[in-house]
C-alpha cells in the first residue's frame, strides 16, 4: 500500500515534488496595473492607437502605440524614417480631428507631401525650438495641456532625469507622445516604456528593432513594407525592389581569371 502524501503545513509553500504540484494548473492572471510576467507581453493599462502594421501590433503591449506614455524612436539619421513609421497612426489621429504638433523637426515639414497620407495642414502645428531647454519646456507644456492628438519632438541630447520627468507628465496625457532621438541614445538608460530603432531598407521598407517594451526581449528585426504614398502608383514592379537592380553577385558560369588585355588596332591604310 503506497504511503499517503503528506499535506503541507499552514504557512508553508507546497512541495514542488508533490503529485498535486505536478498537475497542470493554469497560472492566475495578474490584475495589478503595471505588473507583468517577464516571459509574456504586458497589458497596456491605457488606450493604444494601431501602428498600421499587424506584425508590429502583435509585438506591442495592447496592440499599438501607447497613450499616457512616451515612446522613443531612434534613427541613424534624423528625419529618415520617423514620418514613414508614424504616418499610419498620425493618419488615424487626424481622421478623428486631433491636431498633430511637431517640435523642432530637423527639416521643415513639406505639408503638400503629407496630404496623400491623410494629414491636413489645418491640423498640423510646427514649433521651432532651437535650444534643448526650449524643446524640453515646449514638450512638457504640450503634454500638460493635453489638448492635441499627437506630439512628435526631436531631442538630440537629453539626460535620463529629463526623460523621466516627461514620462511622469505623460501618464496624464491622452495624446501620443513620440521622442525622436539619435541611435547613439540606445546605450543610455531611459524611463520610456517603449523604445524602438528604425532604419530605412533599400526595398522601400523599414527595419524595426524593439529595444524595450513591457515584455520579453525581441531578438529579431521586423521588416515593414513602407512605400511612400506619393510613389505607390508610380513605381514599377522592378523598382519596388531596387536592391535587385544593383546586385553584385557573380554568375555561376563566370570563370575566375583576368580578362585578356586588348591590343591597339593599327590602321594599315594610314602609314
Amino acid at each position: 500500500m503506497p504511503a499517503p502524501t503528506p499535506l503541507p503545513r499552514p504557512g508553508l509553500a507546497p512541495d514542488p515534488a508533490a503529485p498535486s504540484s505536478r498537475l497542470g494548473r493554469s497560472r492566475p492572471e495578474i490584475a495589478v496595473a503595471g505588473v507583468w510576467r517577464g516571459a509574456e507581453i504586458g497589458r497596456q493599462p491605457s488606450a493604444v492607437v494601431p501602428t498600421g502594421w499587424a506584425q508590429l501590433d502583435r509585438e506591442l503591449p495592447g496592440g499599438g502605440w501607447p497613450t499616457r506614455a512616451i515612446t522613443e524612436v531612434l534613427t541613424p539619421q534624423p528625419a529618415t524614417a520617423e514620418w514613414r513609421l508614424l504616418g499610419p497612426a498620425l493618419r488615424q489621429v487626424a481622421a478623428r480631428g486631433g491636431s498633430i504638433i511637431a517640435v523642432a523637426p530637423p527639416r521643415e515639414p513639406y505639408l503638400p507631401g503629407q496630404q496623400p497620407a491623410g494629414l491636413d495642414e489645418r491640423g498640423f502645428v510646427w514649433i521651432e525650438a532651437r535650444t534643448l531647454a526650449e524643446r524640453l519646456w515646449a514638450i512638457e507644456q504640450l503634454i500638460k495641456a493635453n489638448a492635441c492628438g499627437a506630439i512628435i519632438a526631436w531631442l538630440e541630447q537629453a539626460r535620463a532625469e529629463q526623460i523621466r520627468r516627461l514620462q511622469v507628465c505623460a501618464q496624464a496625457c491622452e495624446a501620443l507622445v513620440f521622442l525622436c532621438r539619435p541611435q547613439a541614445a540606445r546605450e543610455q538608460s531611459s524611463a520610456a516604456p517603449l523604445r524602438v530603432h528604425a532604419s530605412p531598407d533599400p526595398d522601400w521598407a523599414l527595419r524595426l528593432h524593439i529595444l524595450k517594451r513591457r515584455g520579453p526581449t525581441l531578438d529579431r528585426t521586423l521588416t515593414l513594407a513602407s512605400v511612400p504614398t506619393g510613389l505607390a502608383g508610380l513605381l514599377t514592379p522592378r523598382l519596388l525592389h531596387p536592391s535587385r537592380l544593383f546586385s553584385r553577385e557573380v554568375p555561376a558560369h563566370a570563370v575566375g581569371r583576368p580578362a585578356p588585355a586588348l591590343r591597339p588596332r593599327r590602321d594599315t591604310a594610314v602609314q
